[in-house]
């Protein structure tokens, strides 16, 4: 028995359509043989690691497909259907996306230097420490969530960044510079801490955020007696261990309520 018939009766075995099943398989091989395969049905496709670069895959149906660490630079993806597509950490430099369907899919830690998105659908793609996105795509909201992301994650010095950029392009952004403040705090720094937490007091009144002005406010008050505590003598005594405590809890609780704030 050839090793295509036992392949067909095992799947005939499992339930598996036939014709959809193994025109995937073709596809797959047919790809990765030739890195030719214009509207090919690579629907789920494992393809971790694949070397793809310059690929021609043109409208080709790669829903689901799982493309973590794929090089895919330069490839002809035009029209191509990768809704749901895992692309962690793929490398997209150079890229042709226009017109493709990327809903769902995950862009964490890509590279998308030079990628050419015009057309693109990205609604709900997760585009998470992505490199070389193109700036139209960053809104400061999306920025400002993944700060707030990196803090939970530990990694305080890639949420400034993100809140750098978000303030950047929106001023104004109250929530911005009162996550901020929070992780400048987390990092030790509270002068700075402070100063980020009173333009957001001041943002806050001026816009008449009832809630953010008064979670700015119990944020420099924290901020304030802790560094009262800090320059006493008695620093050590069992009263100011416990004020600073029940601030690192309050902390804690002041990153979940500004996850709600844009949303």
């Amino acid at each position: 028995m050839s090793s295509r018939i036992a392949t067909l009766a095992l799947m005939t075995l499992l339930g598996v359509g036939l014709p959809a099943q193994a025109e995937n398989l073709a596809h797959i091989q047919q790809l990765l043989s030739t890195r030719q395969c214009q509207n090919c049905d690579l629907s789920d496709a494992g393809l971790v690691y694949a070397n793809l670069e310059r690929a021609d895959l043109t409208r080709a149906n790669l829903n689901r497909a799982n493309l973590n660490r794929a090089n895919l630079s330069y490839a002809n993806l035009q029209g191509a259907n990768l809704a749901g597509a895992r692309l962690s950490s793929a490398n997209l430099s150079g890229a042709d996306l226009r017109g493709a369907d990327l809903r769902g899919a995950d862009l964490r830690e890509a590279f998308l230097t030079d990628v050419k998105l015009e057309g693109a659908n990205l609604q709900g793609a997760n585009l998470l420490g992505a490199v070389g996105v193109p700036t139209d795509l960053l809104t400061p909201e999306q920025l400002y969530i993944w700060g707030l992301t990196e803090s939970q994650r530990g990694n305080l010095s890639g949420a400034i960044a993100y809140l750098n950029q978000s303030i950047e392009r929106r001023p104004d952004f109250a929530h911005a510079y009162l996550a901020r403040g929070i992780v400048r705090f987390q990092m030790q720094d509270a002068v700075t801490a402070l100063s980020d937490a009173q333009q957001a007091q001041q943002l806050y009144q001026a816009q008449g955020n009832a809630q953010g002005q008064q979670a700015s406010m119990q944020f420099i008050e924290g901020v304030e007696q802790y560094q009262a505590a800090a320059e006493r003598a008695d620093r050590r005594a069992n009263r100011g261990v416990s004020a600073g405590d029940r601030f690192i809890h309050f902390l804690g609780g002041l990153v979940g309520l500004m996850l709600r704030f844009v949303l």
